[in-house]
């Protein structure tokens, strides 16, 4: 879809669009609410709630400080998956709120607001059955996000450790196997931490308050902290910019993405410039986060910003995979495959990692700054052959990216460098404790992936009460074909209902297929479409529904980091109803067109679904609901 899409997101400090119900039963409505709220403030939440009546729609909307429960009215809460909410929580911090990715809604119509509040976004071409299965699907999606929520995550694996009055920073690096990389912080006089990402604020924010919490209580001199984080635009609210550059010393940069900016290139060099000026007693922490292949962006000599920017495009549109991407990305800039370690070196480097790669390459994960590289120049130079991206390609890349691909084929230029350079080579710990952990120069620990997001969706589904099958993490391919699958195995499931003897049935109903992945969708020359992955699998599958009749089944596609594409959703929910006989032509033009968002967008159904920006990113989550 083109890159040049306006954007219609509100401001992440903002609650989320409010509901709008027609004015009939308005009152009844707004006073069930403004009773639920008085509850909540007695329970200790601070709540807000504005209602402004017009002549014909009512409006509210809600900010709920520190309580943000999972359930709906039975946890005497308005924090509900199922409702339109603004929603500020509170982190361990006391000084840091963020726009959570609670604030998660449907686009609802000024008209309908059906089964009370609860259900947002029905419509009268739902079934009872799939108005609450969509009220569930959203309750998974959120319980997907909440699993891999960056704070959490860093929190979880990174701790300091007071041993014999040394600070002592600790990194789990397995989850399972309990294996610690053990640093102490008495051999270092600095601590830099560098961030990029789509999750990039709050790591670096959960680093930073990890280390200054503990290091304010020394009675010994401590290593001072200092940093840059790059953010994806509207991805951090003014108090996490505000918290990391007062209170901790570091400096946050906004840039573009997915394509990068000039702002992506002066914080990606601002980042080289305090790795290249770090020592042996300097520590990095650098936090990554999918999405820092485009923020952190400092093109290779003899290429311009035009050229990473047009390549970018033509990458996105070949509909080539994200790790194949980066296989190219690598080669055409400074601080990509292991270069930012390289350059850092002889520091320590420990490198925590939210993943949202299928199969979780480090390598490949916002291009492996702080990694060794396993790809080459002759990887990069097949891949342009096989998406036609060389010259005279549907996707033709700049001519000076093509020529520095192939001077580096032919050995004029350096590569990446690889697992036997001296920034990934052994050190030897100073204190004897530490000795039993040998440690590398730079090492990495994978704090969040797309394999806990599924699994947490899994957990909810058989919460309340469905029967979850896992089909995997590895999903990708072109999302229409993908769509098709799903669609298949649901209809297979639902001859459960009239009694047919299915055989080898993978569960009973009512069930929930999850699953999660990337998938790809490749576009023609010029396209002015506009949507995103998501949005083209589920209005796919929503027009396989129609062609197979099949109803009471719910597709859910959403992006964990809350935007999908160019647009303002992260997704959508479908059913079989959405499509039928009067709109199915549009339709069928609106996926021709790869236009699926403004189709989807003027649906009565309202299937898109808003979480605003999440703060993290593990890519997607697909849940298939039967009953």
């Amino acid at each position: 879809m083109p890159r040049n899409e306006s954007r219609r997101r509100a401001s992440p400090l903002q609650s989320s669009v409010a509901p709008r119900a027609s004015i009939a039963g308005g009152l009844n409505s707004c006073l069930l609410i403004l009773g639920m709220a008085m509850a909540n403030v007695a329970s200790g939440a601070s709540v807000t709630v504005t209602v402004t009546t017009t002549l014909r729609r009512c409006r509210w909307r809600w900010n709920l400080l520190n309580k943000a429960p999972a359930a709906a009215f039975a946890s005497n809460s308005l924090c509900s998956s199922t409702l339109t909410l603004g929603v500020q929580s509170r982190s361990a911090s006391k000084t840091r709120t963020r726009h959570s990715w609670r604030d998660i809604h449907f686009h609802t119509s000024t008209r309908d607001i059906r089964r009370s509040a609860s259900s947002m976004g029905g419509s009268s071409d739902m079934t009872a059955n799939e108005m609450q299965m969509k009220d569930d699907a959203l309750k998974m999606v959120t319980a997907a996000i909440n699993a891999v929520d960056p704070n959490v995550a860093v929190r979880d694996r990174l701790k300091i450790k007071w041993v014999k009055e040394q600070p002592i920073l600790v990194a789990k690096a397995d989850r399972d196997a309990n294996k610690e990389l053990i640093y102490n912080l008495s051999d270092y006089d600095k601590v830099r931490i560098i961030s990029f990402g789509k999750a990039s604020a709050a790591m670096a924010l959960a680093a930073a308050e990890i280390l200054s919490d503990s290091l304010s209580q020394a009675s010994i001199p401590v290593p001072k902290v200092d940093g840059v984080v790059i953010i994806k635009d509207g991805h951090a609210t003014d108090d996490e910019i505000r918290t990391l550059e007062e209170k901790h010393n570091i400096i946050v940069r906004s840039a573009s993405h997915p394509v990068p900016d000039a702002r992506s290139v002066a914080g990606a060099n601002e980042i080289f410039q305090l790795a290249s000026s770090s020592d042996a007693r300097t520590l990095i922490v650098a936090c990554i986060s999918g999405g820092g292949s485009a923020l952190f962006c400092s093109p290779r000599y003899g290429l311009t910003l035009e050229d990473l920017m047009a390549t970018n495009s033509r990458l996105l549109e070949s509909g080539m995979p994200i790790e194949h991407m980066n296989v190219i990305r690598k080669r055409l800039e400074n601080g990509k495959g292991g270069r930012l370690a390289a350059e850092a070196y002889p520091a320590t480097v420990v490198t925590l990692v939210l993943s949202d790669i299928i199969g979780d390459p480090l390598d490949l994960i916002a291009s492996g700054p702080t990694v060794p590289d396993s790809s080459d120049w002759n990887d990069a130079c097949s891949l342009v052959e096989e998406y036609g991206l060389g010259t005279g390609g549907h996707h033709e890349l700049p001519l000076g990216v093509i020529e520095l691909l192939q001077r580096g084929k032919e050995g004029i230029l350096d590569d990446t460098p690889k697992a036997y350079h001296p920034a990934f080579s052994g050190r030897e710990p100073h204190d004897k404790e530490s000795r039993r952990y040998r440690k590398l120069h730079s090492e990495t620990v994978l704090v969040g992936n797309n394999y806990a997001s599924v699994m947490a969706a899994a957990d909810e589904a058989l919460r309340i009460g469905y029967n979850p099958v896992v089909l995997g993490t590895r999903v990708d391919g072109e999302a229409s074909c993908v769509a098709l699958s799903y669609v298949a195995m649901a209809e297979m499931l639902s001859r459960q209902r009239h009694g047919t003897d299915v055989k080898y049935s993978a569960c009973a109903l009512p069930a929930a297929l999850i699953s999660g992945g990337e998938t790809i969708v490749t576009l023609p020359p010029n396209c002015n479409g506009k949507g995103g992955r998501n949005q083209e699998l589920a209005l796919s599958a929503a027009l396989k529904m129609k062609e197979m009749n099949l109803r009471d089944v719910i597709l859910a596609s959403v992006g964990t980091d809350g935007t999908d594409g160019p647009t303002d959703s992260a997704g959508a929910i479908v059913h079989g109803g959405l499509v039928n006989d009067e709109n199915i032509e549009d339709v069928k033009e609106a996926l021709r067109n790869h236009d699926a968002y403004p189709w989807l967008e003027a649906s009565k159904s309202k299937p898109l679904v808003f979480t605003g920006p999440t703060g993290t990113n593990v890519a997607d989550v697909y849940i298939t609901l039967v009953r």
